[in-house]
């Protein structure tokens, strides 16, 4: 795990790096912030429609051999660009066809990695294990951003992507060398056991041949995945734009500059780390407990919309990151842990499809709501609007459930009165 977590931090880092450069390439080659855009969309479309197919994919093929080679297809892409860039002979089209490839590659690459993490710890561990990730993600944004102006200035902007494929094989280097975590125990005793034990091979190996079609079923037919998609889409959407919302707070109604929502993103990056350190402790986090971390997130956002100075801004900026943080990590865990492991890459998948989806949807909705209701009106407006929906589905299950209880408990006539109705009848 010190080795997977050492070859992230550095494959985070050159990600970062060639991220900084990647929208200034595209505005040199094509001087249009449209054609920025339209390559951003070409690389997320093949998660948003093929999502569902790398998953199925990764359930599959080998875990370690589908992730070397995924890194090592990213790092020939990386390097391509990178000559591409220093022969002067990067184009339009050029920029799509490699933008395409690499959203087709990180569909099966993003489950892929994100299990074969798992793989290295107990399922104890696997809460704390992501949380590591989501710190060495953090560490390795602020470190590639930082290293990107330096390599810029120095070596020009091919030597971002260099680094960023150098990263990559890194990565697959370290792959074949890492150890999975043995299995839980788990001998059948009785005859029983052992006929269970042969009835969920079987239906492992069943699931195993099942289609991506299938995959997305399983994942509609799983109630708690259903509730988790739709509390983290309604975040994404209507609560953690904050690069967008909060620099048009900070720049507009706050009267602040470009240096002050540098300090705001500075507080939001440190928040993010510290709550990504605090969910390490987590054992067994819940849907509940996601929907009740982005309710609280949800509040401390109206708040915001509200705040009259910088300085108070400042000081609900670093709860949010952390509520923030630690919401992520636990609906990471559910999402990872909850299916069976024979269905977890089609999970993943499923779930790739639908955050590209909201993640595309995302910033155009905020955008018109702030047009017409400003930036403290969207965070407000947001803020209630998620802070209701969990409410109200927190409300819903709760009467189902004693629906259910009330149903279950009921007395139910016995044997002589239903023998007694029958006769009357």
């Amino acid at each position: 795990m010190r080795w997977w977590s050492l070859a992230n931090l550095v494959s985070n880092a050159g990600t970062w790096m060639q991220l900084t450069v990647q929208n200034l390439l595209v505005l040199q080659v094509t001087g249009s912030a449209a054609a920025t855009g339209l390559s951003l969309s070409a690389q997320a479309g093949p998660g948003l429609l093929l999502g569902v197919f790398g998953g199925a994919a990764v359930d599959r093929w080998p875990r370690r051999m589908t992730a070397a080679v995924s890194q090592a297809v990213l790092g020939a892409v990386a390097f391509t660009t990178a000559v591409l860039v220093a022969c002067d002979q990067l184009n339009v089209g050029l920029l799509m066809a490699l933008a395409v490839v690499t959203g087709l590659v990180a569909t099966i690459d993003g489950p892929a990695t994100a299990l074969l993490g798992n793989d290295l710890v107990a399922r104890k561990d696997v809460p704390s294990a992501i949380a590591l990730g989501s710190v060495v993600h953090s560490v390795g944004r602020l470190v590639g951003t930082a290293a990107a102006g330096v390599a810029i200035g120095v070596f020009g902007t091919a030597a971002a992507y260099v680094t960023n494929g150098l990263s990559f094989l890194f990565v697959a280097a370290v792959i074949p060398f890492l150890r999975f975590a043995p299995p839980e125990p788990a001998e059948p005793d009785t005859a029983s056991d052992r006929t269970a034990s042969v009835d969920q091979a079987a239906k492992e190996s069943a699931a195993a041949r099942m289609t991506a079609r299938e995959g997305l079923s399983f994942f509609l037919r799983r109630p708690r995945l259903v509730a988790l998609a739709v509390i983290t889409g309604l975040g994404a959407i209507f609560g953690r734009n904050y690069g967008l919302t909060l620099a048009v707070l900070v720049t507009g109604a706050l009267h602040g500059s470009a240096a002050d929502f540098g300090t705001v993103s500075t507080v939001l990056a440190v928040g993010g780390i510290a709550g990504a350190v605090l969910a390490g402790r987590m054992q067994n986090p819940s849907v509940r407990l996601v929907g009740t971390l982005t309710a609280a997130g949800a509040v401390l956002q109206i708040a915001a919309g509200f705040s009259p100075s910088l300085f108070l801004l400042l000081l609900l900026v670093l709860p949010m990151a952390m509520v923030e943080s630690v919401s992520d990590t636990a609906g990471t865990t559910v999402l990872q842990t909850d299916p069976p492991p024979y269905m977890r890459g089609r999970v993943l998948g499923v779930w790739r499809s639908a955050s590209t989806g909201w993640g595309l949807v995302g910033p155009p909705l905020l955008g018109l709501l702030m047009e017409f209701a400003g930036a403290r009106g969207a965070l407000v407006v947001g803020g209630l609007l998620v802070a209701g929906a969990v409410g109200a589905g927190t409300l819903l299950r709760s009467r189902l459930l004693t629906t259910w209880e009330a149903g279950r408990l009921a007395p139910r006539p016995s044997v002589g009165s239903q023998a007694a109705l029958g006769q009357a009848a």
